[in-house]
């Protein structure tokens, strides 16, 4: 359903909003105590077992924010350690916030202890792996949950805060949620960047295999379509732009060796106006003798109308609380809102703060933190409210 831009949207009452700020101060500390505590466990996937899909430290994390969440008062499910939930009101209908609790490996290079989730008093920072991706955006989630409980906002849906457990290496984790519930009927996953990205590029990632008996001719070819240039794909053929989501892009190349045969891997990111059939089959009357084309993985492209409810609901809580222009945008990144229906990439990262996730030293100021949770809150609260999305 679409919305007249910025017209007729039923704004929260004041006072409704300032017991929600309020809650939202009264909680904060909590927040940021619990984070450390979520912080410490390096949950990185690993060897799995029974109910530890993905190994102990991310089943761990989980029991853990779980546990956080029953203290609180909220119904919890551990999802057979895919993905748990907590959940305020008993709707059926419900709208979520999806996040991650799974951690990239910390790697070299920190000053800080990775999984110390210690706070610089010089600059208010908190650092540690998972601060900002995505530890931190998913528990400031879950607080901002327990603020519209506390100022006893109306609800129409239920609301769910979903913790997933594989983002980082595969999104095997929501298959097997969606297996066994419906999906929400409106949500997002903090987990990308400020303002409501409305749009996500769709990703293709291939792979070639050289059968011949000739390398030589294999890596020539590599160098000639795909090494070299700009890696738009233009010497495939594949070359496109639209306005909203940019040009496509090559990248993630990878030399492997299989069965004897050399091989090679990328990742195309590509803009909507693209198809999957017409990139493979540009891609194709490309190909030389005896090269074998694999598909790895795909997904399409994520769109909702600017003017959706969703995404003028969401824009509308960030320009309410932060006061800055909430014009949506688009990503050439990729989220849960791949795989899960219904939701779209929102926050945690503020315009210009790029270079944090996946990196030494992952931060995330506490004064950034809050206004994620005061977003969160608002975008939250509107979106139970909401009678039809």
């Amino acid at each position: 359903m679409s919305l007249p831009v910025r017209s007729g949207w039923k704004r929260m009452q004041e006072e409704s909003k300032r017991r929600l700020y309020k809650a939202c101060d009264e909680l904060f500390p909590q927040l940021v105590k619990t984070l450390q505590e979520i912080v410490s466990i390096p949950s990185v996937e690993g060897k799995p077992a029974l109910d530890e899909p993905f190994g102990n430290a991310v089943a761990k994390a989980l029991r853990a924010a779980l546990q956080t969440a029953e203290s609180l008062g909220f119904k919890t499910d551990y999802g057979s350690g895919h993905v748990g939930y907590a959940q305020l009101g008993a709707q059926a209908d419900y709208v979520a916030a999806l996040g991650h609790l799974d951690v990239v490996p910390e790697g070299k290079g920190w000053v800080h202890d990775p999984y110390g989730g210690i706070i610089d008093e010089t600059n208010n920072c908190m650092y540690g792996r998972g601060v900002l991706d995505n530890k931190g955006p998913i528990l400031s989630c879950l607080f901002a949950m327990k603020a519209i409980s506390q100022a006893q906002l109306p609800q129409r849906h239920a609301i769910r805060i979903l913790f997933g457990t594989n983002e980082e290496t595969g999104f095997r984790d929501i298959p097997v949620y969606l297996d066994k519930e419906r999906p929400p009927v409106a949500g997002f996953t903090p987990d990308c960047k400020y303002p409501v990205v409305y749009g996500e590029r769709g990703r293709l990632k291939l792979r070639l295999l050289y059968h011949g008996a000739d390398q030589g001719v294999f890596f020539a070819f590599l160098n000639s379509y795909f090494l070299s240039g700009d890696r738009t794909g233009k010497e495939l053929h594949i070359d496109c732009h639209d306005q909203e989501f940019g040009t496509l892009q090559m990248g993630g190349f990878r030399m492997i060796q299989e069965q004897g045969c050399p091989g090679f891997e990328v990742s195309i990111q590509y803009p909507a106006c693209c198809s999957k059939i017409d990139l493979l089959a540009s891609i194709r009357e490309c190909l030389i003798a005896d090269v074998e084309l694999i598909e790895l993985l795909h997904y399409a492209p994520v769109r909702f109308a600017k003017d959706s409810r969703l995404i003028h609901t969401l824009q509308t809580a960030y320009e309410e609380v932060t006061g800055m222009d909430g014009t949506p945008v688009t990503t050439s990144g990729g989220t849960y809102a791949k795989v899960m229906p219904n939701i779209v990439p929102f926050g945690p990262s503020f315009p210009n703060q790029k270079g944090i996730a996946h990196l030494p030293d992952e931060w995330m100021s506490l004064k950034d933190l809050k206004t994620n949770m005061k977003i969160y809150a608002l975008a939250l609260a509107m979106l139970a409210d909401t009678a039809e999305f």
